[in-house]
């Protein structure tokens, strides 16, 4: 699995990560071999590409934002197993907006402060998010919700940037869907449902509990990861 982020201890998300992966192989028998990579490392082309499954890791403004959304497009693109959290959530909307739809100029207020308020995908959020826990209401028969087994959870955040209601329409008419909404009827999940597993969350799956009981989404992804490999195994035997 590739952690693509610029790790840092001083990000809480990043030091989690290597808890949540001890307790996958102790308590679900999912052992995975992770590495982390930095953005700057994934800028060319096919990067990630081998990995069984990319996570974007929070932490933005990223080192690279091309190399954020070089990673995410292979993951996408090459059908690989995808979850991106908090800026990997907001990088996941802008990669798809850019490279799907046709919205090139789709800009992030955090990195693009100067943009045209009518570029902006990613937007400051009315009110903070860091720290803030809330309410999620996911799709039936979503992704998301297959995940959870639930369509009601309490989720975590750290973040000060969300999708900008303006252009969702123009990313829904191109396939993404967005089956996940605080209590106001904010975005908080979008999924792709023509890929085998692309799930992204404006919240930080990771924060839950202590970390010893991993949160269903981060075993979903470890889940699809394993069934990535058993493809690719069973592909490999039929040339």
């Amino acid at each position: 699995m590739a952690l693509v982020g610029d790790r840092s201890p001083h990000i809480r998300s990043h030091v989690r990560i290597p808890v949540l992966l001890d307790a996958l192989a102790e308590r679900e028998g999912l052992v995975l071999d992770a590495y982390w990579i930095r953005t700057g490392d994934t800028e060319a082309p096919g990067a990630v590409r081998g990995f069984d499954a990319v996570w974007m890791l929070p932490g933005s403004p990223y080192a690279s934002e091309a190399g954020a959304l070089a990673a995410i497009r292979t993951a996408r693109e090459d059908g690989v197993p995808f979850l991106g959290t908090c800026g990997g959530f907001q990088h996941a909307l802008l990669e798809y907006a850019r490279s799907v739809c046709g919205l090139t100029a789709a800009a992030h207020a955090e990195t693009d402060p100067a943009a045209d308020p009518d570029d902006l995908l990613i937007a400051p959020l009315a009110c903070s998010l860091v720290g803030h826990e809330g309410v999620v209401r996911v799709t039936p028969g979503s992704l998301a919700e297959r995940a959870l087994g639930a369509e009601r959870t309490t989720e975590r955040y750290h973040c000060e940037y969300g999708p900008d209601s303006r252009h969702l329409d123009t990313l829904r008419a191109h396939g993404l869907r967005f089956t996940g909404a605080d209590e106001e009827g904010g975005v908080r999940v979008a999924e792709l449902p023509s890929h085998p597993f692309f799930l992204a969350t404006l919240f930080q799956p990771e924060l839950a509990g202590d970390g010893t009981r991993p949160h269903p989404l981060v075993r979903a992804l470890a889940g699809a990861a394993v069934r990535h490999v058993a493809a690719r195994e069973a592909a490999a035997l039929t040339r």
